[in-house]
């Protein structure tokens, strides 16, 4: 791809030109930022690396527009099956409704993401500009902002920057100019990943086995692709040697046998062959003065229970929107330290679920391998015990202890609606017709506005207000899901612009929640 010639300066520049660095410039385009990704390799990814797209991360693409080509794309999936040796010991559902916007889970290719986040980008009136074939070298701030060191095909070039947000991976060059190192732990359990193409009627589910006849003592996990193909990970022997277990010579002959052994016949080809391990690791805190850290930059969770990918999208999403109002000075500077708060809240969460399944799926010692196998042959035959092997999949973090939550004063139904909550779907009717409120979020501030709030002026002009009467919730779900037990209450509710519950107040009286504004430094 072409690159333009660099800025001497830019409000925002983005280290890292994948999926989570190209949503962060589409997210922060679409607020009006102008922005410039700076990107190593000389086009989108190779091979399907992240694949599992949750149906928070559908929504975050929804905000620029990325959704519809993603969703037409990829394939969309709701369940799973898990084997031991050649018996069907678990078959799980997640959470869906056929009122839902999107559906649980959609398998695509990461270079299809960043192709299509690429070009919601783009489609903002000029503000991204991407630089490919070109890496960040050097890094130094001050309190105006970050001088930027770019090697590019025609030499060196210095860019001043506002702000600087570090997409650039596991080995994040930005991170080692600070002279940061993540912190945890890595298992020493290793997978290969293999891409075949093939042609197949099986259904779209997240397919497991465990000690399989066609890989003795092997686990497998099989996810279907577009484009006819699948994607397989196998673990091998902790004796093995990675460069020797890549070759395809090693490869292909255990991926023929288990193909055979599913009764999968069809010719096949392998497209891409890599090898990982997982890692539990994070920095401490994702802002260090003018510059940010996000994804896989900021933490690297394991793959089990697809989390990776979807956690460096709701980075993308929590911190656009922040630094935007910052920059058009809406609001404080301060407002961007609640990122790091929120976003290291929700790595230790994902952490911990990623552990436990990466603890199961490629147990790291004895004792861990003995228990999974006593799990898994009681499972055969007592239903009660096979929700142990449930992979967790990855869903939407609560923000507990967030300094953006507003602490509530009266009492409600329930806790799904509570400040820090993701903001509960509804399927609603408009004077156009039905609509999903999601689809009304990442942009500004939205209020919803129940029973006889309705008929008021939003608290604020520069909020979004959406009536929710018995009329526009004819399904009750709005009422219910955001905690109020009667279709004829008043309350207020307020939505950050990434979907997130901050606060709810009972009656009339709008006060309450104007002051929530002012002292929580959302506005300046």
């Amino acid at each position: 791809m072409n690159n333009a010639p660099l800025p001497d300066a830019v409000p925002v520049l983005i280290a890292g030109g994948g999926p989570v660095g190209l949503t962060m410039s589409a997210l922060l385009s679409r607020y009006g930022i102008a922005n410039l990704v700076i990107e190593a390799d000389e086009g989108y990814c190779s091979g399907s690396r992240a694949i599992c797209m949750s149906r928070r991360s559908q929504e975050i693409l929804g905000w620029v527009g990325a959704d519809q080509p993603l969703v037409d794309k990829g394939l969309s999936w709701v369940g799973g099956r898990s084997h031991w040796r050649d018996t069907e010991v678990l078959h799980f559902q997640m959470p869906s409704e056929p009122t839902q916007r999107f559906a649980p889970m959609v398998n695509i290719q990461q270079f299809y993401v960043e192709e299509y986040a690429h070009q919601a980008a783009q489609a903002q009136g000029g503000l991204a500009q991407v630089n490919w074939r070109s890496r960040v070298s050097a890094v130094r701030q001050n309190a105006q902002g970050v001088t930027v060191v770019v090697q590019t095909p025609d030499g060196e070039r210095t860019v001043r920057a506002d702000w600087l947000v570090a997409c650039d991976g596991g080995r994040s060059t930005v991170r080692e100019q600070l002279g940061l190192q993540l912190e945890g732990m890595q298992y020493e359990g290793r997978y290969v990943i293999v891409d075949i193409e093939q042609k197949t009627r099986r259904a779209v589910e997240r397919l497991a086995w465990f000690d399989p006849p066609s890989n003795p003592g092997s686990t497998i996990l099989m996810h279907r692709q577009p484009d006819d193909v699948w994607r397989i990970d196998y673990q091998i022997r902790d004796d093995e040697d990675p460069e020797e277990a890549v070759k395809p010579e090693n490869v292909l002959p255990r991926v023929q046998s288990h193909l055979r052994m599913i009764g999968e016949e069809e010719p096949w080809k392998p497209l891409w062959i890599s090898i990982y391990n997982a890692k539990c690791l994070t920095l401490p805190d994702y802002r260090h003065g003018r510059v940010f850290f996000a994804g896989d930059a900021a933490h690297l969770v394991p793959i089990f229970g697809v989390r990776g990918l979807n956690s460096g999208l709701d980075d993308a999403g929590n911190l656009a929107w922040k630094l935007a109002r910052v920059i058009q000075g809406r609001a404080p500077d301060a407002l961007l330290d609640s990122y790091s708060v929120e976003r290291v809240h929700a790595t230790h969460e994902n952490i911990a679920y990623g552990a436990k399944s990466t603890e199961f799926m490629a147990p790291p010692n004895f004792a861990y391998r003995l228990l999974r196998e006593a799990t898994l042959r009681l499972a055969v035959d007592d239903p009660g015990v096979r929700p142990l092997i449930n992979p967790r999949q990855s869903s939407a973090i609560r923000y507990e202890g967030s300094p953006l939550n507003v602490a509530e004063a009266s009492a409600w139904t329930n806790d799904q609606a509570a400040p820090g909550a993701p903001a509960p779907e509804a399927l609603l009717q408009g004077p156009q017709g039905a609509f999903h409120l999601s689809s009304r979020f990442g942009q500004r501030f939205v209020v919803l506005a129940f029973g006889d709030a309705a008929a008021l002026a939003p608290p604020r002009p520069d909020l979004d207000l959406i009536a929710i009467t018995p009329a526009v919730d004819a399904q009750g779900q709005a009422w219910q899901r955001y905690g109020l037990s009667r279709a004829d209450a008043t309350a207020w509710v307020l939505v950050r612009p990434d979907g997130y519950v901050m606060g709810r107040w009972q009656g009339l009286d709008a006060a309450p929640l104007r002051a929530a504004l002012q002292d929580k430094g959302v506005f300046a």
